[in-house]
């Protein structure tokens, strides 16, 4: 097969979760702990770090990356959903996957995996371990897919695992709770490797304490550790000043993901980098530093806060649940314009009247569905954001809408682009 041809493949003959939903979800590792033992457990050949949370889990799995990098070492990087290339969502020091490793490993395995009709998404950890392994990475930074008990990722052994927060999305397979959802991110914690929750969230804290306890391993909660002292956005940069409280020592942090957001994902990282050094590695402050500073270019992150052109000021984002809309919202405030402009693109499988009730009336809206199967129909899209207030027209394309906002958009106005993942793709590609 050419690659198109193996893609082609992947995507229709695989069920795959970002574009089909919940009928690509499977409730058990039956699969991927076939595909694992097919390819010979690679995943036990690698040091891994595991990253899960409802928001900010991308983020946070390329700072990791990024420093991890600048410190010398030889990184792979699994995450998800890919925007634009299939191949970004696995990498080694920034370098995405080959075409010819993905056809080759698709030819060699097709007739072996078929037997257990994978998942798209399991079909592809199974490729990322594999790869990861025959290059002999120093260290692979894994992103949970979705949940985490669950999720295919969840066969490795960490030297640390990571959970940002939590947040009610999926919560038609996670469950309808933020307990229920914590539980199921609880399940990546394992016995005696250290887990690091980057917020401390005092109504479900208790889960992941009793997870540690029961797994006899050791717990913190990174915004009990560290103190934001202040942070601002100034050359293209989010300046953030921390302070550890153990140590009572300060620093200052320049992010090139600028989205103010990434202070919560900053004092995750921040905690994961100690015990990672724990662990044997060596990383200076140096490196911290001049990995943060320069993410986008080390791991080829984007759709993050990504302003797309400026006059007028065009910013797009992945945020696309209520908590990361409320950061949007909180980001865009931050901004001076005239009149805001906002393309708006949802997934038809979940609840979005809480999203639509936190979304400003004066702003002018460009109701629009993204080129996935998942995307909710513009038309249906405005008559739910019509019934709480919002105005806008509905177009069939996010291009459509995009050039239709920048016609009507004066030089001081400000464009934001999001509601989905999709949708940030599809802009990206125009």
């Amino acid at each position: 097969m050419t690659y198109s041809q193996t893609l082609d493949y992947l995507f229709s003959r695989l069920p795959m979760y970002q574009r089909v939903g919940a009928a690509a979800y499977k409730a058990n590792l039956n699969n991927t702990i076939s595909i694992c033992n097919a390819l010979g457990n690679p995943q036990n050949k690698l040091q891994c770090i595991h990253v899960a949370g409802t928001n900010g889990k991308g983020s946070t799995s390329h700072m990791i990356a990024a420093v991890l990098q600048k410190a010398g070492y030889k990184v792979g990087l699994y995450t998800s959903p890919h925007l634009l290339d299939f191949r970004e969502r696995i990498k080694i020091n920034g370098k995405m996957i080959s075409k010819e490793y993905i056809t080759e490993f698709v030819e060699k395995h097709k007739e072996t995996f078929e037997k257990t009709e994978p998942s798209f998404f399991e079909w592809t950890v199974g490729l990322a371990f594999d790869y990861f392994a025959n290059a002999e990475v120093d260290v692979a930074v894994i992103e949970v897919g979705l949940g985490g008990r669950l999720d295919s990722t969840n066969v490795i052994t960490p030297l640390v695992s990571v959970i940002t927060n939590i947040g009610m999305d999926h919560t038609n397979l996670l469950g309808d709770t933020l307990q229920k959802i914590a539980g199921e991110k609880a399940g990546i914690i394992k016995a005696r490797k250290p887990v690091v929750i980057s917020q401390y969230q005092p109504q479900i804290s208790q889960i992941f304490t009793d997870k540690a306890k029961e797994l006899k391993t050791s717990i913190q909660f990174a915004s009990k550790e560290y103190k934001v002292l202040g942070n601002k956005k100034e050359n293209n940069f989010l300046t953030v000043k921390l302070l550890d409280k153990k140590t009572n020592e300060t620093a200052s942090y320049q992010l090139d993901l600028t989205g103010t957001y990434q202070v919560k994902n900053l004092i995750g990282v921040v905690a994961a980098l100690k015990i990672i050094t724990e662990n044997g590695f060596i990383i200076n402050e140096d490196d911290i530093q001049k990995g943060l500073s320069n993410v986008v270019k080390l791991t080829g992150l984007f759709g993050r806060w990504q302003i797309v052109s400026e006059k007028p000021l065009v910013i797009c984002d992945a945020g696309h649940n209520e908590d990361g809309i409320k950061e949007v919202l909180h980001n865009l405030s931050l901004y001076q314009y005239k009149q805001l402009h906002f393309v708006l693109g949802v997934v038809n499988d979940k609840d979005i009247s809480s999203i639509l009730n936190l979304l400003p009336k004066e702003a002018v809206y460009y109701f629009t569905k993204a080129s996935v199967p998942r995307a909710l129909p513009e038309t249906e899209l405005k008559l739910k954001a019509e019934e709480i207030g919002l105005k806008g027209d509905s177009y069939s394309t996010v291009k459509e809408a995009l050039h239709s906002a920048k016609e009507k958009a004066k030089a001081n106005d400000l464009i934001f682009i999001g509601g989905s993942t999709f949708v940030v793709a599809d802009v990206l590609a125009i």
